[in-house]
């Protein structure tokens, strides 16, 4: 069975080969624009089956399609991607000495059968000096990445604690998406062992 991958991310790229599949990547082109005030869950979950349901007119019926977004979420204010490097500097500004939620939707689709369910990680920030804002922001690595860092680079450097599935804070809930590839037939660890 085809599989795809409904992102350009690497690092989503990056845990799917980890865990054995053998994929293909459409990167979809949708309106993330939401109406009225959605919680997190319902952020990630609805842009996460936008994504699927995009790259599934552009495949093959029988293929297989995972999507995924991923929030920051500090006080219940969400934290995207930064438009430059001063926002940058305000989202990391906020996070330092904090606790905040990571949260991924997932969603897999086959033969118009969607599943979608979210993660959520807590992730708690050291004090950051300025100056070491600056120099992290000055690495480029948080020009792509939502809340402005990325745990699995130099942003490893902030984070003093982690609750839940490091790779949620990734992009990519591995063990979720595990579960819900279960219930499409798909067993990963037997697939490994063949």
């Amino acid at each position: 069975m085809d599989i795809i991958l409904a992102s350009q991310s690497p690092r989503r790229k990056e845990l799917m080969g980890q865990i054995g599949l053998k994929f293909k990547v459409i990167s979809p082109n949708v309106d993330e624009h939401m109406e009225g005030n959605p919680s997190p869950a319902q952020l990630v979950e609805e842009l996460s089956l936008r994504k699927a349901r995009a790259v599934e007119r552009q495949a093959d019926g029988e293929a297989l399609i995972v999507a995924a977004d991923t929030v920051v979420a500090l006080e219940g204010t969400v934290l995207g991607k930064p438009e430059d490097e001063r926002e940058a500097f305000a989202m990391l500004s906020a996070l330092s000495g904090n606790r905040h939620y990571v949260y991924t939707g997932i969603t897999v689709l086959r033969d118009g059968r969607a599943v979608t369910q979210h993660e959520v990680t807590t992730v708690t920030f050291r004090e950051l000096e300025p100056d070491e804002i600056s120099s992290y922001i000055a690495t480029g690595e948080p020009m792509d990445k939502a809340g402005a860092y990325g745990i699995q680079g130099l942003g490893a450097l902030l984070v003093s604690g982690i609750e839940g599935d490091y790779f949620n804070v990734m992009g990519l809930p591995v063990y979720r998406l595990g579960r819900i590839l279960a219930g499409f037939g798909m067993d990963l660890l037997a697939l490994a062992a063949r």
